[in-house]
């Protein structure tokens, strides 16, 4: 079964950056395809940014040229460096891992971003 834990969450004034883990154990990290993704209470949660068993990035247009996704399979680790905060990025960030019909989550890591 696999497992995610995300941190690196803070309370941050816009145009801050933050940088979100994610460390993973019991699944082979280096074949899956990993996401990103955010929740406001009382919202549908939001995909944020995917990085492919290549490497391949992809963004949504809210957070394209401001995040970068990238992952370490030798640590078994994803990231999510966060730049230019805004306030409508404050969510609760999840990581996930999909293949098939393995579908991984973590528990989230709550990113506020206020002045």
């Amino acid at each position: 079964q696999g497992q995610l834990r995300e941190s690196g969450g803070a309370f941050v004034q816009p145009g801050e950056s933050l940088r979100l883990s994610c460390v993973t154990s019991g699944f082979i990290f280096g074949a899956f395809p990993m996401n990103w993704y955010r929740q406001v209470p009382g919202k549908q949660r939001e995909w944020v940014a995917s990085i492919a068993t290549s490497q391949t990035t992809t963004y949504s247009d809210s957070v394209k040229d401001r995040f970068i996704i990238s992952r370490d399979n030798a640590k078994k680790i994803l990231y999510l460096q966060m730049n230019n905060l805004k306030s409508e990025d404050t969510a609760n960030y999840y990581c996930n891992a999909r293949l098939g019909n393995y579908d991984y989550w973590g528990q989230g890591t709550q990113v506020t971003v206020s002045s």
